[in-house]
């Protein structure tokens, strides 16, 4: 019998401008099959959500490039990006911004730490809700 992978065909937004961590998102994701697309200015994250029809968006939310709260708010505002699974990943220490970041509607939301070392993980919870 042959299975098809969860996976297939899924495209993942990443708001991660810091090259060197999102390489190293990018290259776990793409093992996995997920294909990426990656938001490396605040307009490209409208942009592409709406031209990439993504499964998923994985946002920084102390990225100093891209305002996070504005693209949580930004992408909510689209009715067609409401139900968008969102992981998010911050600072462990800025309980405000776990705060906001889950009344924004963010599906999870982690430390950097625990997100770079769950990553698959964390991205097929806030998917499948496994």
């Amino acid at each position: 019998m042959n299975q098809i992978n969860q996976t297939d065909q899924k495209t993942i937004l990443v708001a991660v401008t810091d090259i060197f961590f999102y390489t190293k998102v990018r290259d776990a994701l793409m093992a996995k099959g997920y294909k990426i697309e990656r938001a490396r200015l605040q307009e490209d994250i409208a942009e592409k959500a709406s031209t990439a029809a993504p499964s998923a968006f994985i946002l920084n939310m102390n990225d100093e490039r891209l305002d996070a709260f504005q693209a949580l708010e930004t992408l909510k505002a689209d009715a067609g990006m409401k139900t968008l699974p969102i992981l998010a990943f911050a600072n462990h220490e800025e309980v405000d911004t776990f705060n906001r970041a889950k009344a924004l509607g963010v599906t999870k939301i982690v430390s950097r730490n625990e997100f770079s070392s769950r990553l698959k993980d964390l991205v097929e919870e806030v998917m499948f809700n496994v």
